[in-house]
This record gives C-alpha cells, sequence and structure tokens, in this order.
C-alpha cells in the first residue's frame, strides 16, 4: 500500500517549501503536527470536492497535517495564502507512523473530504476495491475502512464544529512553533555575525601590531648599523 510521508518530500509539485514540525502530548492533542508551507509550486492544483472545483495548491499556500496517534485516519487542512481553510481531506490508513522527523501513514484507499461549511463526500471506493481484488489488502481492512470512515462521517454531522476547533488548535500550535524557529535562525545568524565581526577586529589589531613590531625592529636595525658605521670611522681613523 502507498506510503504518504506528511511533509510531502515526494511531491514535485512543489518548487519551495518551508515544513515544520512538532510532537504534541496533552488533554486536547495526542500525536504529530506538520505544517508544509508552499513557497513556489510549478503550477497550481486545482480539484472538485463536494461539486465545487477549488484551487487547494498555490504559491504561498499550506497545508497542515494531522497524525492523531493510535487513530486509524489522519487530516490535511489545505489552507490559502492567508490561512483560510479551503478544504478538510480525511485519509483512512491502515497505520500512522507518528515519528517525529519521518512522520508517515499507511494508507488505506478510502477518503472523506469536507467543506468548510460542513459539506462532505466519501470517495476513492474504486481504489478501495482495486486493492481488494489484486491482494493488496484483507478483506477485514476492507470493511475497516468503511466503518472508520462512516465513524468520521457521523461526527461531522453531529459535531462538526469541535472538530473544526481542534484542527485549527493544531494549527496555531504549529504555527508558534514555526515563529520561535523562525526567531531563533534570526538569533543564531545574529550571533555568527557578531563573531565574524569580532574575529575581523582581533585580526586587524594583530596586524596592527605586528606592523608595530616591524618598525621598532627596522628602527633597532638602523641605530645598529649607524653605530657600526661610527665604529668603523674610528676603526680606520686609528689605522
Amino acid at each position: 500500500m502507498k506510503v504518504k510521508y506528511i511533509d510531502k518530500r515526494h511531491w514535485r509539485r512543489i518548487v519551495d517549501r518551508e515544513y515544520t514540525e512538532v510532537k504534541v502530548n496533552n488533554n486536547k492533542f495526542k500525536g504529530i503536527i506538520g505544517l508544509v508551507t508552499m513557497k513556489k509550486v510549478r503550477e497550481p492544483l486545482e480539484v472538485s470536492v463536494v461539486g465545487q472545483n477549488i484551487i487547494v495548491a498555490d504559491d504561498n499556500y499550506q497545508w497542515l497535517q494531522i497524525l492523531p496517534e493510535k487513530k486509524r485516519y489522519s487530516i490535511t487542512v489545505m489552507l490559502d495564502d492567508k490561512g483560510n481553510p479551503l478544504e478538510y481531506y480525511f485519509d483512512i490508513n491502515i497505520k500512522n507512523v507518528t515519528q517525529k522527523g519521518n512522520a508517515r501513514t499507511i494508507d488505506l484507499c478510502l477518503d472523506v473530504l469536507v467543506l468548510p461549511n460542513g459539506e462532505y463526500e466519501l470517495v476513492d471506493e474504486d481504489d478501495l476495491i482495486r486493492a481488494l481484488n489484486q491482494g493488496q489488502i484483507t478483506n477485514k481492512q476492507y470493511h475497516e475502512a468503511y466503518i472508520i470512515a462512516h465513524q468520521l462521517m457521523i461526527k461531522i454531522d453531529t459535531d462538526f464544529t469541535t472538530m473544526q476547533d481542534k484542527m485549527m488548535y493544531c494549527y496555531h500550535k504549529i504555527k508558534q512553533k514555526a515563529k520561535n524557529q523562525k526567531q531563533s535562525s534570526v538569533h543564531k545568524n545574529k550571533a555568527k555575525s557578531k563573531k565574524r565581526k569580532d574575529f575581523t577586529h582581533k585580526d586587524t589589531q594583530y596586524k596592527k601590531s605586528g606592523n608595530d613590531n616591524n618598525h621598532h625592529c627596522d628602527t633597532s636595525q638602523n641605530k645598529n648599523k649607524a653605530n657600526n658605521n661610527i665604529d668603523s670611522k674610528n676603526t680606520y681613523t686609528s689605522r
């Protein structure tokens, strides 16, 4: 079955990206949160969700990746360049691997797509049937995929607002992490720049000191030469 890394490391559509990841373990969420910022894409990605055509990938768009621990689904929240949610994509998975720096899912084909207004649809049923017929999944996994999908759809029907709140909690959590990383990077760069300046200043002082020493040596040598000349003259006179 397909393995999906949440940092989108293999997605060729993205030309330039930033990625932030954090592992969370509290009463609001347990698992891995990743944020992919698409600085530059080869071309925008337009998809159809519940009959609506939506661009979900473009320059400066973000994909929030949510991997709950010990769950059989993962969530991708697709956001525009202003941080507005465009689509919520629920992947049904065989397994979530919440390994920091290498987080990934083992896909089970079936997906639930949701619009911000709560409208949703179940997709990729053909892929699930094909996987079963080709022996890629078992009968048990086939039925589990539908059970998990229907549980999610019931939750979307009854309490989608709470689900959205939890997803936005994850978004703010990862945004704070990204902000802290940038600040840390700025401080490190400033420290490196200061070290370079200090080194250059010391090097200049050393060279200046060296030149002064050479000047003193030259003066001393000149004095010695003058004394030798005087001695030479005295010797010549005495002869």
